[in-house]
């Protein structure tokens, strides 16, 4: 090799390492490219929410929407994110410019932009192109704690969302709270001006959710979490554990502005606007997992702790009496984790075993292989 050669040879090897660290040091906003495969469709001859990556019993569809256009989408721990218009499935994975395939939370915002929460941080699809919106401030930097994070539990893991009224996103990720006023994050505990006398630290937060008179509720999730139910009254945070369960992971509101709770060890409360309660009208049942239209609060059944299946079905409670689902009825026998209601008062439901069934009132349909 001629000095030229080896001269001209190092040039092009150090404009490849600008180019690579000057990509990686901006703000990551890829989009998917030629070099990236369509997304799959599912025929329409099969119409079912078919298994492609070699997931397990273990993995589930966990969560769910409807968008503005009727479809819709369903998120799952394992398989991306699966769309719905009504004939056909079309799946979202890495290759089509997710994050992770592990996905934990779903919104549609105002704009009808779906943002899609990750086990590796979040993703936008702006109806055409799936984007990477990374968080900044200080957002994983910490180091993890190996007896907490898991391959399906760390810092950068978005697991729940929420747009609330004045059209912030709020984002619950393993490193905390943070907020999105359409132009920058931040970190929400560190705003000036949020008082939080208990040290609440809202790490891990299943779910989250804006009640009728703006409060943010959000559930707090597995160790080290534990911090039980927090409130959020737009000046100061606060804890509690009515059931004595620092694990919550539902929060619903029912159409009388009562908040129903879902404890992960402890079963389920109820809070009125005054009082929490102790819901034990029925024992043996799950976590409430949908209000739906008609005002009837549906439960999941009771997680069979060495399987990956369900106890007893799931319950419908229209305020005084309970209806039971199961095998008998064509349900799936394991666990669920989501339940949707759609504009036509259809039951969509997501299992273990990422399965998916519909219920139109009177019979369950599998819509997964």
């Amino acid at each position: 090799m001629t000095k030229y050669s080896h001269y001209k040879q190092t040039l092009n090897l150090l404009a490849i390492v600008f180019f690579v660290t000057s990509c990686n040091g901006q703000i990551k906003t890829d989009s998917l490219t030629s070099s990236v495969s369509e997304p799959k469709v599912i025929s329409k001859e099969q119409r079912k929410l078919v298994k492609t990556q070699g997931s397990t019993e273990s993995d589930n569809v966990w969560c769910g929407l409807q968008d503005k256009a009727g479809n819709l989408w369903f998120g799952t721990t394992g398989e991306g994110v699966y769309r719905y218009n009504g004939n056909s499935f079309t799946q979202f994975t890495e290759k089509d410019g997710l994050n992770s395939n592990t996905v934990y939370s779903i919104l549609e915002d105002k704009s009808g932009n779906i943002w899609i929460g990750t086990l590796d941080g979040i993703c936008r699809f702006d109806g055409k192109r799936i984007t990477k919106i990374p968080i900044t401030g200080n957002l994983f930097t910490a180091n993890s704690n190996s007896n907490y994070y898991s391959s399906q539990s760390k810092e950068s893991s978005v697991w729940s969302m929420l747009q609330d009224k004045n059209g912030k996103i709020w984002f619950g990720t393993g490193d905390g709270v943070y907020c999105y006023n359409g132009k920058s994050f931040s970190h929400f505990l560190q705003n000036d001006g949020v008082i939080n006398k208990e040290n609440l630290h809202l790490k891990m937060i299943d779910c989250m959710l804006e009640d009728k008179s703006g409060n943010i509720w959000f559930a707090s999730g597995m160790p080290p979490g534990e911090e039980g139910v927090c409130r959020y009254d737009g000046k100061s945070i606060s804890s509690f554990k009515p059931n004595g369960d620092g694990w919550i992971r539902y929060i619903k509101e029912d159409k009388n502005g009562n908040l129903w709770f879902g404890g992960r060890i402890r079963g389920n409360f109820m809070y009125d606007g005054k009082t929490f309660t102790n819901f034990t009208e029925k024992t043996g049942i799950g976590n409430p997992i949908l209000v739906d239209k008609n005002n009837n609060i549906w439960f999941s059944g009771e997680e069979k702790q060495s399987t990956v299946e369900s106890v007893g079905g799931i319950w419908s409670y229209d305020g005084k009496t309970f209806k039971n689902y199961n095998t008998n009825d064509g349900m799936s026998k394991y666990f669920v984790w989501n339940m949707l209601e759609d504009r036509n008062g259809n039951i969509w439901i997501g299992t273990r075993n990422t399965g998916l069934y519909k219920y139109d009132g009177k019979a369950f349909t599998n819509f997964s292989e």
